[in-house]
């Protein structure tokens, strides 16, 4: 399986993203999906994830409220819906398949991550 993070960028803070993760190799319906971000000099740590059915979501407190997590299994792809965002949100965000968690270590592929940047 092979994932591809894309729609990074540079925004003014207060503005929004989309960030997108096309999988492919396998069925997207079968796998739970997560967003991780790394800022420079930390470590990963967990943004969101979605469960196969979409029934189910989990927020890292930072972002819940203006984060939202969403997939189309037709299309194979999980989107981040960035709003309101921070400065602190700036970071490479990855996308990954694994168990429903916000434990990076939980998680078994990842893909190459995209950059977004919240400066003014």
């Amino acid at each position: 399986v092979q994932l591809q993070a894309s729609g990074g960028g540079l925004v003014q803070p207060g503005g929004s993203l989309r960030l997108s993760c096309v999988v492919s190799g396998e069925n997207l319906n079968y796998y739970t999906i997560g967003w991780f971000r790394q800022a420079p000099g930390k470590e990963r740590e967990g943004v969101s994830c979605i469960f196969e059915s979409a029934e189910s979501a989990n927020y890292a407190d930072s972002v819940q409220g203006r984060f939202t997590i969403s997939r189309d299994n037709a299309k194979n792809t999980v989107y981040l819906h960035m709003n309101n965002l921070k400065p602190e949100d700036t970071g490479v965000y990855y996308c990954a398949k694994g168990i429903y968690s916000l434990l990076p270590g939980t998680y078994d592929y990842w893909g190459q991550g995209t950059l977004v940047t919240v400066s003014s």
